[in-house]
């Protein structure tokens, strides 16, 4: 797969394209990567992905809040790649991009230089400024310049739309593993291990403190959670817990995980991708570090258990 940061580095004579966030890639996602795939391969023409950074949603209508991150960058890059999309092209959602017409965006990008001969969209995709362009817009416009549209139809959840949005509430609320089951992976991300109080350790419990590389991730509810680490290609499990370790009178937030299989003492500077799959419990205030202690021994004997379910695949995708 090629990767391109400027739309006049590409001249295509003819293309598959879809366009679109792509934050959290998810199942409905794997229908249009599928579709464009699917009919690249057919007509024998470039596949292509336009995709933006950063996220239209913190700069269209100045939000108030953030919008925060299902996926960093190099995950998107990586994800959108394992499709075997052709080329992927990132452009810089700026200003002017976003104060583009939908009709001067598709004649300007697309067809000058993509050519498309397909284009792939969901059917709730918006683009151009205001949102001008609908799938209604796209309709009308690939009739006049004689392009083929394949809109894809959303993909529900117990009656829900599958959406990066819906999937960013289930994380914060707790509903991880509906989450996973949205996202069709588990939810997770790139972490650097970092020094932490060394706290852990003294309650026979020592963790890796993480500090997640993209700034804008966003981060699950606070809670004791089953997590999956791969670090140096090995898949290890653990439990990691994101709170404020109340019991210590602590109110900065600490994302730290124990590994189940070893000392964690070595991992310090490396990067780790760390992934959700249960959330175990809440955040507790405990009377004593003792209480603290027999309840990081039930946790740890919880977590085990789901381990193995998950080992054997006999988890189902949410409860």
């Amino acid at each position: 797969m090629e990767i391109l940061y400027e739309i006049d580095k590409i001249k295509l004579k003819s293309s598959v394209t879809t366009m679109g966030s792509y934050d959290g890639i998810h199942r409905g996602h794997f229908q249009i990567l599928n579709k464009v795939n699917s009919i690249s391969n057919q007509l024998n023409i470039s596949s292509v992905v336009i995709t933006f950074d950063p996220h239209p949603g913190n700069l269209v209508g100045k939000p108030k809040e953030k919008i925060k991150l299902l996926m960093s960058l190099e995950k998107k890059i990586e994800t959108i790649k394992s499709f075997s999309i052709d080329y992927l092209v990132i452009l810089k959602f700026d200003t002017n991009l976003m104060n583009m017409d939908a009709d001067v965006f598709l004649k300007k990008i697309l067809i000058k230089n993509l050519s498309p001969k397909y284009i792939v969209s969901g059917k709730n995709h918006t683009f151009g400024y205001k949102k001008s362009g609908d799938i209604s817009y796209l309709k009308k416009f690939c009739k006049v310049n004689n392009i083929a549209l394949e809109v894809v139809k959303p993909l529900m959840d117990d009656e829900v739309i599958i959406s990066s949005t819906n999937i960013r509430n289930l994380i914060k609320n707790g509903f991880i593993r509906r989450a996973n089951y949205e996202l069709g992976s588990n939810y997770g991300f790139y972490a650097k291990v970092i020094s932490g109080s060394g706290r852990g350790k003294k309650l026979q419990y020592p963790t890796a403190n993480l500090l997640p590389v993209e700034k804008d991730q966003l981060l699950p509810k606070i809670g004791v959670y089953l997590a999956r680490c791969i670090i140096n290609g090995l898949s290890r499990y653990g439990m990691c817990n994101f709170g404020v370790r109340p019991t210590f009178g602590e109110g900065e937030l600490v994302l730290e995980v124990h590994l189940f299989d070893e000392e964690q003492n070595d991992l310090y500077d490396d990067f780790i991708w760390v992934e959700f799959l249960e959330r175990v419990r809440d955040e507790k205030k405990f009377s004593s570090v003792e209480k603290l202690v027999e309840q990081l021994e039930r946790d740890k004997s919880n977590c085990l258990s789901l381990k193995y379910k998950y080992e054997l695949g006999e988890k189902d995708a949410y409860n």
